[in-house]
């Protein structure tokens, strides 16, 4: 049985390897296309691994642009079968850290998903195994497959989809920080791709540098809304104890907004400690935590703005705390509705 993987050309890569390494005053950024182009022969196996690597860490020694890391985005582009689920708003989680605490943002997630927004979350947590753990007690279900995901929005508007189901070759890449023992432009990529073609995006920064990049990148790819911020670990996740520059799109126009704290407490998202099932208490109203509360509907309230639910970001927190208060408590597996 012959194989239809394209034979191993080594010097594949050379072109673009030469091209970002030349040192000072020689090298130069990929155009989108040779970006593009240079990710498939990685992804299709046609590049050499010791070239691949070579590229992926020159390019974070000098540092990528946004030609660069859309054209990785449109080399990692989703099939058909995948944007046929039409989700409303993307939301990636690639965390970059190693420590941080309980994964609330997917309480705000749920949120938005229940005022009938269509989320699509996606990722991987290699440090995070909690975030896949709570997605069962949350109701929040797990899509391996376009069909999968569209039948998932249609019941409940909200499902996760594991990055090794939509992209396997995504997958293999963002696990080369096992290898090299630093991360590369792969998490940025996966972060602005988009796969599932949704109309709004939010996203979330490990490093405040990068917010410009997404920024950019996102215009570059005809994102019209897509809100940015810098959360503990790369998650998009609103600290309530701290003002939060925002950055992004909104209606196509580079947004340059503040949100103000929401809570004069200080408290660490990073910190450890809770238990999945502390997210669970919170939503069913079993617990009373006024920072997490605000953190959830702090967060969701950047996401209704770049849904484009409510006007301004004043009028965005205010429906989010009374979808909070109207949610329905008993919308939990194993749980019955009052």
């Amino acid at each position: 049985m012959t194989s239809s993987a394209p034979p191993r050309d080594e010097t594949a890569l050379a072109p673009f390897v030469g091209a970002v390494a030349r040192g000072p005053g020689r090298g130069r950024h990929l155009t989108r296309e040779e970006a593009a182009e240079a990710l498939r022969l990685i992804l299709d196996g046609t590049a050499a691994p010791e070239a691949a690597g070579a590229l992926l860490m020159v390019m974070r020694y000098r540092g990528e642009s946004a030609e660069e890391i859309a054209g990785f985005a449109d080399a990692l582009a989703s099939g058909a079968d995948w944007r046929r689920a039409a989700p409303a708003l993307d939301w990636p989680s690639y965390a970059a850290g190693r420590t941080r605490g309980l994964p609330w943002f997917l309480l705000a997630a749920k949120l938005v998903a229940g005022a009938g927004h269509r989320v699509a979350l996606h990722g991987w947590n290699a440090h995070r195994h909690e975030i896949r753990d709570a997605l069962p007690g949350l109701g929040i279900p797990v899509a391996e497959s376009g069909d999968a995901l569209g039948a998932a929005l249609d019941s409940t508007s909200i499902a996760y989809v594991p990055l090794e189901s939509w992209s396997p070759g995504g997958h293999r890449l963002i696990r080369l920080r096992e290898v090299f023992g630093l991360r590369s432009c792969i998490n940025t990529v996966l972060r602005v791709a988009n796969p599932f073609g949704a109309d709004a995006q939010v996203q979330g920064v490990f490093h405040p540098s990068y917010r410009g990049l997404q920024t950019d990148t996102g215009a570059l790819m005809g994102q019209r809304n897509l809100m940015i911020l810098k959360g503990a670990g790369g998650e998009f996740e609103r600290n309530p104890s701290k003002e939060i520059e925002l950055f992004g799109l909104l209606d196509g126009a580079e947004v340059d907004l503040t949100a103000q704290a929401l809570r004069d407490e200080t408290r660490r998202l990073a910190d450890p400690g809770g238990q999945a099932g502390d997210l669970r208490r919170l939503w069913s109203g079993e617990s009373d935590d006024a920072f997490a509360t605000a953190l959830v509907t702090g967060t969701a309230a950047l996401a209704l703005l770049a849904l484009r639910a409510a006007p301004g970001l004043a009028r965005a927190e205010a429906l989010a705390e009374a979808l909070w208060q109207a949610r329905d408590r008993a919308a939990l597996p194993g749980e019955r509705a009052a």
